[in-house]
């Protein structure tokens, strides 16, 4: 109960803050002959300041005894906190006694100081010391990137370089060196291994049995979900790189070099090392502007242990991504599962040989689906007609499938649809004016692209 009363200390602390601040600026201001009528107004001002203060000191220092603080930045915090209250009741009493402006006006100065110093330090708990100066540090994340770029990113080290830096800007304010929710750090290797109180934060080799990975995929309307939904969320490659450094054994010390690499993962380290970041490509256009349901907590679970990832497509919404990749089968109870959340589908990746024309009939009623990954499945041209209502697709990636013109022809009726990838499939370059007449409004991308040498590329020329 304590705790809970605690907790108000937020919403208690800014009424001595106003309240003191603009007392203190009135009694400056009265000393000109113009502003002498706020006089009246200043003691109510002064003893209401002083009250609120008693009271933020008192919920401050219950909150503070979570043990979720470092104990030096909260000692500090609470000894100008009660250093504001005591001489803002000092001013109350001298203020009605003495008459002296020098003397009012030097302790209404060093009552405003110690309000700022107290501000500071109490942000400080909440943001990190950080807070302010973060965007003028010349290593800052440009575009609000949590990792900044990586330029030769195999050489680079996957903790040093990716981990740590997506920690420190999504994680240290509540888990760093001066606030700990939760009894957890992730600061330090070896608080990242120790965990909280809610059990081992990081399963080396095993990312679907940490507690950090559960946390980052829970809905983001539920109230255990990392990070808070008011403040600047994972992306989706940032989840995913996360993920696959857990899943091969969270080395704080190995390459980039020594972790094998999906292709997935080797596309989001492109990215990386040409700074590309990803928050930039989700747009407002890109979220339906009607907002669908959460998804059961129960439900998501499900998804999980069938070895598939579900996360939202963006902050504040409760569109989802799905990605398939890992998932364990494509059986009907995985196909069900695709099903209880159609709603609510935006991104598709169902990248995974598993996948067959059977596998497409479940996705016919997603009809939110914008974003559609079909890499190296076994699909044919029978299975692409389950795709021809889904009005609102606008990516369709067919790369490494045994897809024709004619499987294609079954899409003219996606007026949405803006990106095709048809690499490596039973199209050929004389189907390509065909694909052209079909959907006329198609970015078609063919694939097997040649990059030009530049005169600072290194060339190896290695014996045979």
């Amino acid at each position: 109960m304590l705790e809970f009363f605690g907790r108000f200390h937020p919403v208690f602390v800014h009424l001595p803050i106003g309240i003191l601040l603009l007392g203190c600026i009135c009694i400056l201001l009265s000393f000109a002959a113009k502003f002498i009528n706020l006089k009246p107004a200043i003691p109510i001002m002064l003893l209401l300041g002083a009250l609120s203060a008693v009271i933020s000191c008192i919920t401050g220092y219950l909150l503070a005894n979570g043990g979720d603080y470092d104990g030096k930045l909260v000692s500090n915090h609470q000894w100008m906190g009660i250093s504001v209250a005591v001489l803002s009741f000092i001013l109350w009493i001298i203020y009605q006694k003495v008459k002296s402006n020098a003397l009012l006006g030097t302790i209404a100065t060093v009552l405003i100081v110690l309000i700022s110093i107290t501000g500071h330090l109490g942000g400080s708990l909440t943001h990190g010391s950080d807070y302010l100066t973060a965007p003028l540090k010349s290593g800052s994340t440009k575009g609000g990137a949590a990792i900044p770029p990586i330029p030769n990113v195999q050489e680079a080290f996957v903790y040093q370089n990716a981990i740590q830096p997506l920690f420190q800007n999504r994680c240290y304010s509540c888990h760093g060196s001066e606030k700990q929710k939760g009894k957890l750090r992730l600061d330090q290797e070896e608080y990242i291994l120790k965990g909280g109180e809610d059990g081992r934060t990081v399963v080396k080799g095993k990312a679907d049995d940490s507690e950090l990975m559960k946390r980052i995929l829970l809905p983001l309307n539920d109230e255990d979900h990392m990070a808070p939904k008011e403040k600047p969320q994972l992306t989706t490659n940032e989840i995913a790189l996360l993920k696959w450094w857990i899943d091969n054994g969270a080395d704080f010390r190995k390459k980039f070099k020594d972790i094998p690499q999906p292709e997935n993962i080797k596309a989001i380290l492109a990215s990386l090392q040409k700074g590309e970041s990803e928050t930039g490509q989700i747009k407002a256009s890109d979220i339906p502007a009607q907002e669908v349901s959460v998804v059961d907590i129960k439900i998501l679970k499900k998804f999980t242990d069938a070895g598939i990832t579900v996360f939202p497509v963006a902050q504040n919404t409760n569109y989802l991504s799905a990605n398939f990749v890992n998932a364990q089968s494509m059986g009907k109870d995985v196909l069900d599962l695709i099903k209880s959340i159609e709603k609510q589908l935006l991104w598709l990746k169902l990248e995974n040989n598993k996948v067959n024309d059977q596998t497409l009939t479940a996705i016919k009623g997603c009809k939110n689906l914008t974003r559609l990954n079909l890499n190296n499945t076994n699909i044919t041209d029978a299975g692409l007609a389950s795709l021809k209502d889904l009005e609102q697709l606008q990516s369709l990636s067919l790369v490494g499938t045994k897809i024709t013109v004619k499987g294609i022809n079954q899409l003219k009726k996606l007026k949405n649809l803006k990106f095709l990838y048809v690499y490596q499939t039973g199209i050929g370059k004389a189907d390509l004016a065909s694909i052209k007449r079909i959907l006329p409004k198609v970015s078609l991308d063919t694939g097997n692209y040649k990059v030009p040498m530049m005169a600072q590329d290194t060339t190896v020329v290695k014996v045979p």
